[in-house]
């Protein structure tokens, strides 16, 4: 499908509608070059759909993403909202609740298997509860699941069939929290692709929303994943995100800190123990990443002479391409039951009740928080 626009052309996917472009993969439209005179030509996200019954995740950023949820508020929607257990506070879509108006929303809360096999689930869900309560966010019912590992989905799937009726399933997401995952497993168990997908122009709406067809004439909606640029994830090169985020289940990591020692994570964040008594902390942190114990009056001469080399990832090369770091400074209250919170970078739980002032260094933009245990 070609549009003219002056003396260019402009192409079209004739599975979802959008413009093409073979310069940025990843981005929503993009077909490769070798593809570009291919008829009928269709994006490569339409592309794994028809011909693997898979959904590749696209991007887009904040104003363009929340252009597109408004349409929802519009529709008769089944709204899933997957977010990422493991960055909370950073995939959660604030402000949601306005753009849905009064259609169901269903909190899909994915990678529950990066937990540790201990973690009591009716009490993660109390949490869930409570922080989505803080947020201001609806929800008609909330799953904890694991897409990649199959936990849950069948609590998720009928979860949709008792609220669904003859809505539309919107999913929506910020990126890198397992969207693709989930929905590539509801083609699987939600409707027959095979033959659909081979033997029509399955139909698309406007930029980068797909609609997937289901057996009963509905669609499920994949809609662009957000990009939140507060999440560490979005900061680092491809190769150290495999390093930030886990794919393994968490080993937490307790140290006994007294006041004035330094916790280093890589060379992507540092914790500091300013005052307080002795005390224990754990590090829920991507087991790839090493963290290094040193003083606190040591800490920034150390982080100047080894970022990149003994405190890496990121390498020295990386690191200049990143933000400034910030302080945060936080006061733990005594009694609390207290996380140290990092975007895309884990959490630190501070065991004791005796309070304590900490402070976390890392580039300027990553949220950092402080909150009620997850564990």
């Amino acid at each position: 499908m070609m549009e003219p626009l002056g003396e260019q052309v402009i192409k079209k996917c004739s599975g979802c509608g959008i413009s093409l472009q073979h310069t940025a993969q990843g981005e929503p439209g993009y077909l490769p070059e070798k593809a570009w005179d291919r008829e009928p030509v269709i994006c490569q996200r339409c592309f794994r759909i028809k011909n693997y019954n898979e959904v590749a995740s696209v991007a887009v950023d904040q104003d363009e993403f929340l252009r597109l949820l408004g349409q929802i508020g519009e529709k008769k929607a089944l709204v899933i909202h997957i977010v990422d257990i493991f960055d909370f506070e950073g995939s959660l879509i604030s402000g949601l609740q306005r753009f849905v108006g009064n259609n169901p929303v269903i909190l899909a809360v994915n990678k529950i298997d990066l937990l540790p096999k201990v973690t009591n689930w009716n009490k993660l869900l109390n949490w869930v509860q409570k922080q989505c309560k803080e947020q201001g966010l609806r929800t008609t019912d909330i799953v904890l699941c694991s897409a990649k590992k199959n936990q849950g989905f069948d609590r998720l799937l009928d979860t949709m069939a008792a609220h669904r009726g003859d809505r539309d399933v919107y999913v929506v997401g910020a990126t890198n929290v397992g969207k693709s995952t989930l929905i590539n497993r509801l083609i699987r168990d939600y409707s027959d692709l095979e033959q659909e997908l081979t033997t029509s122009r399955y139909p698309g709406t406007t930029l980068d929303m797909v609609n997937i067809p289901l057996d009963d004439g509905r669609y499920i909606v994949d809609t662009p994943g957000i990009v939140y640029p507060w999440r560490y994830s979005e900061l680092v090169s491809r190769d150290d995100l495999g390093v930030v985020m886990p794919e393994n289940p968490l080993k937490p990591l307790v140290y006994q800190l007294n006041e004035g020692q330094t916790l280093f994570f890589g060379g992507m964040g540092r914790f500091d123990f300013i005052k307080g008594e002795h005390q224990s902390f754990t590090c829920f942190i991507s087991g790839r990443l090493n963290i290094h114990r040193t003083k606190l009056e040591r800490a920034d001469s150390l982080f100047e002479e080894h970022a990149g080399e003994l405190l890496s990832p990121p390498t020295k090369e990386r690191l200049e391409e990143m933000p400034e770091w910030t302080r945060h400074e936080i006061r733990i209250p005594k009694g609390s039951g207290s996380d140290i919170f990092i975007s895309g970078l884990g959490w630190v739980k501070v065991n004791g009740d005796m309070g304590a002032l900490v402070a976390v260094h890392v580039p300027k933009g990553v949220k950092v928080l402080q909150r009620p245990s997850l564990i």
